[in-house]
């Protein structure tokens, strides 16, 4: 399962199977040395604080692991599976017509499939990048796995297509039955409000492979 206690034991373990503490792990990942500090595991309120799926890229590049390394030191019974997931490139992912009413994949031209570890009981499809419309957080060729059934909360990272064809990738601020307000990831983009009739299709970032 994966739950905010096996994530966050399953970095104290790669960082102990390197030698690091969890301190000496961030630093090695190119982060903030209190990135991982138990103390940041928690807010002050006792809101559960889960790293960013960027953070764990840079921690699997910077000890030489998969993803798939990292989810079976979450499930460590062996339950690991591995689906085939619908994939689409972003500029295609701007027809209306590729995705359901629900924002689920409209399987079709132009969907393709890619392999991947299992979310669970998550719908999840793949987003591969083409050009730079996302730089510089995501280049092209990059690979997004992102969940239009997830849940969703302030400073979780998302996708949203407009029905004028405009994609987003943001920080969820606040969501209302009338807006979508999003903050900036990059200090060369803007904060985003959007009309909730405006958007075609929405969708929790759930992992990056870059």
């Amino acid at each position: 399962m994966l739950s905010h206690e096996r994530v966050w034991a399953s970095i104290d373990s790669l960082a102990s199977r390197h030698g690091l503490s969890a301190s000496g792990l961030a630093r090695r990942s190119g982060l903030d040395a209190t990135s991982f500090n138990k103390s940041k595991r928690l807010s002050p309120e006792g809101r559960q604080r889960w790293p960013s799926t960027e953070s764990i890229s840079k921690v699997l590049k910077a000890t030489g692991s998969t993803l798939e390394d990292f989810l079976r030191l979450i499930e460590p019974s062996g339950s690991l599976r591995r689906s085939v997931i619908p994939m689409i490139g972003l500029e295609e992912a701007k027809s209306a017509e590729a995705f359901t009413d629900e924002g689920l994949p409209n399987k079709g031209p132009g969907w393709d499939e890619i392999e991947f570890p299992g979310f669970g009981q998550e719908s999840v499809f793949a987003l591969e990048i083409t050009g730079d419309g996302l730089r510089p957080l995501y280049r092209d060729g990059d690979i997004l796995i992102v969940s239009p059934t997830a849940s969703t909360r302030r400073g979780d990272r998302i996708v949203v297509c407009t029905r004028g064809g405009q994609i987003f990738a943001h920080e969820l601020r606040r969501r209302s039955a009338t807006t979508l307000e999003m903050t900036s990831l990059t200090k060369s983009q803007e904060d985003v409000v959007i009309p909730a009739e405006e958007i075609s299709w929405s969708a929790r970032i759930m992992w990056a492979r870059q």
